[in-house]
């Protein structure tokens, strides 16, 4: 017959068992997610929990070249992100925290050479932005949140005027 102690022992085994059972459940709900447009091509992919985006996605244009790569945290984007233009070409790169464009972010022309390049905080223009035609820097603005401050049209007043270590 059980004596008290095994009727114990198994009634712990079983718990332990459905709580093993219940985490995987909950960790199960992490997916592999891939949207379509309405004549069946790809739009987007990637990682989803409980209907959220998370960790790394890719977005297409309707002709099939990729749109926007990055991650995702609670459907926020975060980190590094990069933008194509519907040719395949790439229109910028830089980063996300917790939704908004901040730091450096870079702004390529059709032949992905950089033609700007500005700070931004919280999606808008604070710090730098400098413009450059054919490799070259032609001219440079600072910004703050969004409002202009001062514009320089030559590299030698720009650079008298201002540290480098404010590039960084």
């Amino acid at each position: 017959m059980f004596s008290k102690n095994n009727t114990y022992r198994h009634v712990k085994y079983i718990l332990i068992i459905f709580i093993f059972l219940l985490s995987f459940n909950v960790s199960a709900q992490k997916t592999y997610k891939r949207d379509y447009f309405n004549d069946g091509a790809l739009s987007s992919e990637g990682w989803s929990d409980n209907d959220q985006k998370i960790n790394y996605w890719k977005f297409y244009h309707a002709n099939g070249k990729l749109k926007s790569e990055g991650h995702y945290k609670n459907n926020k984007r975060i980190k590094y992100w990069r933008t194509y233009r519907i040719d395949g070409s790439k229109q910028s790169e830089g980063h996300y925290d917790n939704g908004t464009k901040n730091k450096w972010w870079l702004f390529y022309d059709s032949e992905e050479k950089i033609n700007h390049k500005c700070q931004l905080k919280n999606n808008q223009k604070n710090g730098y932005c400098l413009m450059y035609k054919n490799e070259k820097l032609v001219s440079a603005v600072k910004y703050s949140e969004g409002k202009k401050i001062k514009e320089w049209t030559d590299y030698r007043s720009f650079r008298k005027e201002n540290s480098l270590k404010d590039l960084q």
